[in-house]
């Protein structure tokens, strides 16, 4: 299995899993022809995708989905709140088409091709909002984005990943001495609003196994954080708890805008 981010944060989400035989986007917050732009400069076939899975209905993780699915045919997965969220949601433009919605149970496990996934609730001031574990040849892959706190139920996710990527989206200092008003500060650093560097930190020091090789924190924000800043707040507070980045496990952030290289999950 091979990963790429195409796209972490307020401006645009889009993650892309694929193998040898085909391919899923977990979210689809990045325009269509930016994504097959990025395709043909990765050398990849737009005929390798089938699916999308969606964590929530915010405008950053589902704007394209519409155009996405109905230009590749591509299935749409997620719970039926998040549907109702994209019908709903002004800045889909293109609704998706009603032959590729597919509905699932959030904490259920279903089969997508060769893709095992199991999603489980996240705390978020949307409509509704999973995760992911995903598993296929023979690894775990874990997606916690737009997350309040890490609750018991996410808890396990974490521990049984191999391969996980985690939001650290806030600096708090910055956050509180910010220009963002009271109300927006307020919402973020709630239980259902964006988890900081410093719950980031702790949430990996508390559940990381053996079981992980490589965490990417993601959704960092443009105002409120810095990509050296949540490494070396992360950093440090794994290295207070004897854990080493770059030894345990590695340490890497995925940026706003520019997509990562493509990553082989072995």
């Amino acid at each position: 299995m091979k990963f790429i981010c195409f796209g972490s944060g307020s401006s645009g989400n889009c993650y892309y899993l694929f193998n040898d035989t085909e391919g899923l986007f977990i979210d689809a917050g990045i325009g269509v022809r930016t994504l097959k732009k990025h395709f043909r400069n990765y050398g990849l076939s737009l005929s390798l995708p089938k699916y999308i899975l969606l964590t929530h209905d915010h405008a950053d993780h589902v704007k394209s989905v519409g155009s996405l699915s109905h230009d590749l045919q591509l299935a749409v997965y997620t719970t039926s709140a998040v549907h109702e969220g994209v019908v709903n949601n002004y800045c889909v433009s293109k609704k998706i088409e009603p032959q590729l919605k597919h509905t699932f149970d959030k904490g259920t496990t279903i089969h997508i091709g060769t893709f095992t996934v199991t999603s489980f609730a996240v705390p978020h001031d949307s409509r509704d909002c999973v995760g992911y574990s995903i598993q296929c040849d023979g690894v775990t892959f874990c997606i916690i984005t737009d997350v309040g706190e890490i609750t018991a139920d996410i808890k396990p996710f974490i521990s049984s990943a191999n391969y996980l990527v985690i939001e650290s989206n806030h600096d708090e200092e910055m956050l509180s001495s910010g220009p963002y008003p009271a109300y927006l500060k307020h919402r973020i650093l709630s239980s259902i609003g964006h988890l900081s560097n410093k719950s980031c930190g702790e949430a990996l020091v508390e559940n990381a196994t053996g079981n992980l090789r490589h965490v990417w924190l993601c959704h960092l924000s443009e105002e409120n954080n810095h990509p050296e800043l949540a490494r070396k707040t992360v950093d440090s507070i794994l290295r207070s708890s004897g854990i080493v980045a770059g030894k345990d496990f590695q340490l890497d952030i995925l940026k706003r805008k520019t997509p990562s290289e493509v990553i082989e999950l072995v």
